[in-house]
Formats: C-alpha cells, sequence, structure tokens
C-alpha cells in the first residue's frame, strides 16, 4: 500500500484553461512546480480549484497523466477522483492508483441529495475493492455546501472500521472547525486537513495533518514560514490574502490573482459555469494582495 504520508502545506491548485476551452498542460504544470518550490510541502490536483467536475472523464485522466509524465514528485501531490458517476470515480482512482498518486481525494456522489449513509459507504467500498490491487489511500472530500452530502463522523468511523486505514484522513472544506475536530479524533493516524491557512497553529499542535487550501495558490511562502516556524506575522500576512475573497467566488478570485502574480493573463480563464473575476473586484484583490506584500517587505 501506498504510505499515507501527506501533511503541511497543500495548495488545492488551481488548473489552467486554454483559449480552446481545455485544460492547459504547460502551465499548470508550470504552477505546480513553483508552487512546490516555494513554500507548498504537497499539492492537490484537480479538485475544486482545480475545476475537476468542470472536465470530461478524458481530460482529467490526461491531465493526471501529465503530471505523472512531467516527473513532479507524485508522493506529495493527492489527486481529485470523485464524480457523481461511480465507474468514473473508480475510473479516476484505479488512474490514480496505477500512476502513483499519494491520495484519491473522493467527494461523495452529489447529484442526489438526502440519500442514507448505506449508500455513500457503498459507494467508497466500491472504490476500495476497485483498487485493492494498487491501494491508494483514500480522503474523503467534506464539502455539503458544494456537493450537498456530508460525510459524517458516524460514517467516517464506520469506513474505518470496515477498511482500516485505506480510508486515509479527510479535507474538510465545511469551514465548522467543532467538526474537523471531531473527525480528527476519528483515530490517531486520521488525517484530517481543514481548507484554511488559519487552521495551522492547531494543525501545529497535532490535532490537524495540516491545511489543503485554494488561496496557497497565492501565499504559499508565507504558509509555509506559519507552519514551519510558527511565524505568526507571516500567519497574519496568510489569512489576509485569503480574507479578500471573502464572500466572493474562490475560484476565479485566485485565478484573477494568479494572472497578476505571474504577469500572465490567460490564469483568469475559467470553465463554465464559472465566470472571471470581475474588473472591480480583480482591482481591489490586486491592491490588497500588493499592499500585504509591500508591508512584508519593508
Amino acid at each position: 500500500m501506498t504510505k499515507a504520508s501527506l501533511s503541511g502545506v497543500i495548495a488545492a491548485v488551481a488548473t489552467a484553461v486554454g483559449e480552446n476551452g481545455k485544460p492547459d498542460a504547460d502551465r499548470s504544470l508550470s504552477l505546480a512546480r513553483h508552487l512546490l518550490d516555494n513554500g507548498c510541502d504537497g499539492l492537490n490536483v484537480l479538485g475544486t480549484t482545480g475545476e475537476a467536475t468542470s472536465f470530461s472523464l478524458a481530460q482529467r485522466m490526461a491531465m493526471m497523466s501529465a503530471y505523472a509524465e512531467a516527473g513532479l514528485p507524485l508522493e506529495r501531490l493527492m489527486v481529485g477522483t470523485g464524480a457523481a458517476a461511480l465507474a468514473d470515480a473508480v475510473a479516476l482512482s484505479r488512474h490514480a492508483a496505477e500512476l502513483g498518486f499519494a491520495g484519491a481525494l473522493v467527494l461523495p456522489p452529489f447529484y442526489y441529495k438526502g440519500v442514507p449513509d448505506d449508500g455513500l459507504h457503498d459507494f467508497i467500498a466500491a472504490i476500495v475493492a476497485a483498487t485493492a490491487d494498487r491501494p491508494i489511500p483514500i480522503y474523503l472530500y467534506h464539502f455539503p455546501a458544494n456537493s450537498g452530502l456530508p460525510w459524517s463522523v458516524a460514517l467516517i468511523r464506520r469506513l474505518r472500521d470496515a477498511f482500516g486505514s485505506r480510508i486515509a484522513g479527510l479535507k474538510d472544506s465545511s469551514g465548522n472547525m467543532a467538526y474537523a475536530r471531531e473527525a480528527a479524533g476519528v483515530a490517531k493516524d486520521f488525517a484530517v486537513f481543514p481548507s484554511t491557512e488559519a487552521a495551522l497553529p492547531e494543525a501545529r499542535t497535532g490535532t490537524f495533518a495540516g491545511c489543503i487550501s485554494a488561496t496557497a495558490n497565492l501565499n504559499a511562502d508565507l504558509c509555509a514560514r506559519a507552519w514551519r516556524d510558527g511565524d505568526n506575522a507571516a500567519l497574519e500576512a496568510a489569512v489576509t490574502i485569503r480574507q479578500l475573497f471573502d464572500g466572493k467566488p474562490l475560484v476565479s478570485g485566485v485565478k484573477a490573482l494568479l494572472a497578476h502574480i505571474h504577469g500572465d493573463p490567460a490564469w483568469a480563464r475559467v470553465m463554465p459555469p464559472l465566470t472571471a473575476y470581475s474588473a472591480a473586484d480583480r482591482t481591489l484583490a490586486v491592491a490588497g494582495h500588493d499592499r500585504v506584500r509591500a508591508k512584508r517587505v519593508a
């Protein structure tokens, strides 16, 4: 079994979109390398910030292969393999396992709402069985605001009882820290990653395994100082950058600021149904980001 070893600052990395509306592998790989070289302990590729569910099965699998073929350290990469169709989730998870990714991040099947835990259990059981020959660690993706389905703590315990350490951890994008702490108590080796940099001080105490954050695309260096050194000023700056997007579309906002940081307007493209960040919001985000960076330099 691939050892579940992901921890620390993990960016929920964006996927570049080409003019043809397809994933832009070259830009995406360049960003991945940049983040790994500038503060990230790992990456979550093809997640929500990576707009995975807006790409086809073939496009997602091709991007997964591109990360592998580029020689990126897959032992530091978790990949989103969740899908509404079980067969798609199985195919993606098997592909991730065959390539050697460190973990598969699995959303619940998100079309039908109000389904019982038995159905979610069976969904994960099928993925576990389908990857038994290459037992990739499975991380549950808790994002009920988007998926409409929670991974309840009771269900997590049931899955751990059934499948042990194959159920390696959880990314919690609910913002409910009480839930995250309860989930982290399921087992000592159950790795919980809140979706905000603000959780890094608590992660340093051992409660959490780190964080998986969309805004780590923008502030990885600051997050790294907070995680590795307990640098409170760096943490405050990182959280301030995250707060630039409060109440606004996070994915398009992150990509707009990536375009600014890297001097590449193509990064602002998003896949439908998302829309590009407004000019007014972009101006505010750029000004806020640059103000934080200027203060840090000063």
